[in-house]
């Protein structure tokens, strides 16, 4: 999956998604994807295959157990392992969901 293909998934499910940031605030629920890193395997002086990894960061005012299970299922869907951390962030009021996964094109 490349990472427009993972926008158009994200956008899927009902909540406003911008890449890193969005250009004026909003109000939670809304989604934010980020390439954190990237990798490659070479061999024989080529590329052979790409990772590219992402957080997936879902804002929320109070828990939200339903905006997780979308995102979730989404990845489980397409096949995209993911690790889970959560944190709140105290000046905004907001509950960051972090969902890190791997693309590998």
């Amino acid at each position: 999956m490349t990472l427009s293909e993972l926008a158009q998934k994200l956008k899927v499910l009902g909540y406003p998604v911008a890449y890193s940031h969005f250009k004026s605030a909003q109000v939670p629920p809304f989604i934010c994807y980020l390439v954190v890193d990237g990798d490659t395997f070479s061999a024989d002086n080529t590329v052979l295959s790409k990772s590219t990894y992402v957080d997936i960061e879902l804002y929320v005012a109070n828990k939200d157990l339903a905006a997780e299970k979308k995102i979730e299922d989404m990845l489980k869907e397409n096949e995209l392992p993911w690790s889970y951390d959560e944190i709140f962030i105290k000046d905004e009021g907001v509950f960051k969901c972090t969902y890190s996964i791997t693309l590998i094109n």
